[in-house]
């Protein structure tokens, strides 16, 4: 399975386990179902932006740092000239999504679109999820906003870079595919026609210079 079917799979399961959080009565159930679709939602959003990613991983224009920034692979400088290492560097979500729409939509990110305030919500109560603190408390307001914040950046990356609209948004909160319950034997799951296909060939040449 390609990474940008894996994503697409990731953010339905999201949502077939917000509907879940919705319809249960049961109040343990409701928080574990808010949980994973919290966390399965962020998933989603940092494998569609890898995907971006390894779309434009093949083009030879790029410089070591780009590159380190697309593959969140470290660089060193070794006889004069910067390498790509095998090692891991971690970037920040806010940053990559920055890079991919200066290097290749051409444009600086706007700030004031909701998109944006809704993508850093997203991750605010991932990280509070992720590594606690203190008790956390998600409420389904907060996951529906993750949700919407979730399909919005991907929408907004998709039409800046590949001119389209993220096929995905039309859906909204909508699942497409059912999730199993913990008992069921496996996930029946469509495989749709990569949404990245040639897109990367449509941007055309090289158009911009260039944790959270």
């Amino acid at each position: 399975m390609e990474v940008d079917d894996f994503a697409s799979q990731l953010f339905e399961e999201s949502k077939r386990f917000f509907e879940k959080a919705i319809d249960t009565n049961d109040s343990v159930g409701k928080t574990a179902y808010l949980h994973a679709s919290l966390s399965l939602a962020s998933s989603s959003l940092e494998a569609h932006i890898n995907s971006i990613c390894e779309d434009f991983l093949v083009r030879d224009d790029l410089t070591i740092l780009e590159r380190s920034i697309l593959a969140e692979k470290e660089y060193r400088l070794d006889g004069g000239e910067f390498l790509l290492g095998d090692g891991l560097r971690i970037y920040r979500v806010t940053e990559r999504v920055e890079f991919l729409m200066k290097r290749f939509a051409n444009r600086s990110v706007d700030k004031t679109k909701g998109w944006w305030p809704s993508m850093k919500e997203a991750l605010r109560l991932r990280n509070q999820l992720t590594h606690p603190k203190s008790a956390v408390t998600i409420t389904p307001d907060s996951v529906e906003k993750v949700l919407r914040g979730v399909i919005d950046t991907v929408d907004a990356l998709f039409s800046a870079i590949y001119r389209k609209p993220y096929p995905a948004a039309k859906r909204r909160l909508q699942s497409l595919w059912g999730c199993p319950d913990l008992t069921d034997s496996g996930l029946g799951v469509k495989n749709p026609r990569s949404p990245h296909e040639n897109t990367v060939k449509e941007t055309g040449s090289r158009e911009g210079e260039l944790h959270e």
